[in-house]
């Protein structure tokens, strides 16, 4: 995976840089000895790694304004970071670049239950915002597998999901408004504490974009009131296609559950072994969860069973209590874990039509085949958001590279049945290089052309997103034009 050469002027000036960092901001938030910014030299794609100039770590909005301030004076490209939970490496630096980490930046700002928001500085866990407000019977929606360590700054850039974002959506769904710093320092404010703000839809445009734009600092997020109950049913086929079809014919049946979810043979045997959660050992698995009062928990559940038994289930299991519907999710909660204590793996985020669930799963399986790779598959079946985890061993020459060219072929798979190459893991470097794939040349010029209003000098997440060669090239014209 293709990086630019680090600017050597940049790189003659660190110790004017570092300086010029620590007069803004707390002693210890400045990190530039190479033993230490190690620890920030890749995010959770591990295949790539590159320690940064130097990594600060703010506690403020003002805090992070003058950081930027300072690297935009410099010329220093920026990367902004969350938890650095990403699988796209999203937060992967450059020699060059600054890492700018929100993590210090945690504090709850303002609860207000009446209007159903809450306002967080973005270096907050997604699970600990569900946390402040759960004494009062709320909870914020968007649950990814990371939940526990990853950032709402990482959920906002990759406009994240989770397993209930059938029914709750994913972070573009429950985000208000953010508070966010411009590269040159200046910081501006978008959407609020109601339900639309007037305008363009400025709010739309940051949510999913990369740390491209801006560093957000601070987000007013939706809560919700806590449904009566929830309660998960357990489904065992005897096929990954005949799975996929039964997820098809309950979306087509007009039920709403609040998540299915898929598991595949490889991912049951790893996630039984690891949470030992009770799953039967069959083809496909698929957890499929309901809630809201008991009448309304027994009718949908009613309507699923009754599609499930059409497609000949080898088990068909409902969660007796909540003890039994926790270790459920448990297993699936815990399963790129699990896999992880038996293989190296990729794990890709392609989106597809549910539709074309059993073909894909059909193309995938005979891919790898092909490719002579194995794959583990799990994902947000309800709304076509896959995850295939491709395994391969990371200490064998040019497997890395092969599992690379496989990854490709699915994510390409996903674009032609009329999906696209991400659904909450973002673009990152992982798929730039893909996205001609998808996107015609005049396409990605408009995206830039958005890049270009907010980061004119190109300084924000280098390398992420675009082609390598466009953005490049963007970087360059406006280096000259200076």
């Amino acid at each position: 995976m293709e990086m630019p050469a680090p600017n050597a002027s940049i790189l003659a000036r660190k110790h004017q840089i570092v300086a010029r960092l620590r007069e803004v901001l707390p002693e210890g938030s400045v990190i530039s000895e190479l033993s230490e910014t190690r620890a920030y030299e890749c995010d959770a794609l591990t295949a790539y790694r590159c320690p940064p100039l130097c990594a600060v770590l703010p506690s403020s909005t003002e805090e992070v304004s003058a950081v930027l301030k300072i690297c935009f004076e410099e010329g220093v490209p920026v990367v902004p970071r969350g938890s650095g939970t990403s699988l796209a490496g999203g937060a992967l630096p450059t020699a060059d670049s600054v890492i700018l980490g929100v993590a210090k930046m945690n504090r709850v700002l303002e609860t207000d239950y009446a209007n159903r928001f809450i306002r967080v500085q973005t270096g907050r866990t997604n699970l600990s915002v569900s946390g402040a407000v759960a004494e009062e019977d709320f909870f914020y929606a968007p649950d990814p597998s990371s939940q526990l360590a990853c950032a709402i700054a990482g959920n906002i850039a990759m406009n994240s999901g989770g397993a209930h974002c059938l029914k709750y959506g994913v972070t573009t769904n429950n985000l208000m408004g953010v508070t966010m710093v411009l590269m040159d320092g200046t910081v501006i404010e978008l959407g609020g504490a109601h339900l639309d703000a007037p305008g363009l839809d400025l709010l739309g445009v940051i949510c999913g974009s990369e740390g491209q734009l801006g560093v957000v600092t601070e987000a007013t997020l939706r809560i919700l009131r806590k449904p009566e109950g929830a309660r998960p049913v357990l489904m065992g086929f005897a096929a990954n296609e005949v799975a996929g079809e039964c997820v098809s014919d309950i979306i087509k049946a007009g039920v709403l559950p609040v998540a299915i979810e898929f598991m595949d043979r490889p991912c049951i045997e790893a996630c039984e072994a690891f949470a030992k959660a009770g799953y039967p050992m069959c083809e496909a698995l698929l957890i499929v969860e309901v809630e809201g009062s008991e009448a309304e928990i027994a009718e949908q559940l009613e309507k699923i069973i009754e599609i499930a038994k059409r497609h000949n289930p080898v088990e068909l299991r409902e969660a007796r209590d909540e003890d039994e519907a926790g270790r459920i999710w448990l297993g699936r909660k815990s399963a790129f874990g699990a896999m992880g204590q038996i293989n190296d793996y990729m794990c890709l985020d392609g989106t597809i039509p549910v539709s074309s669930l059993p073909h894909v799963l059909r193309r995938i399986g005979e891919m790898s085949e092909e490719f002579g790779l194995k794959v583990a598959n799990v994902f947000h079946a309800g709304d076509g958001n896959m995850h295939p985890l491709i395994l391969f061993n990371a200490n064998e020459e040019g497997q890395l590279e092969l599992c690379e060219r496989f990854g490709a072929e699915i994510l390409k798979l996903c674009v032609e049945v009329g999906g696209c190459l991400t659904g909450e893991h973002g673009v990152g470097i992982e798929k730039r290089d893909l996205m001609h794939t998808q996107y015609a040349p005049a396409d990605l010029e408009a995206q830039m052309a958005v890049k270009d209003v907010f980061d004119p000098h190109w300084l924000l997440n280098p390398a992420k997103v675009f082609p390598l060669d466009a953005s490049e090239a963007r970087r360059s014209a406006a280096l000259a034009a200076e």
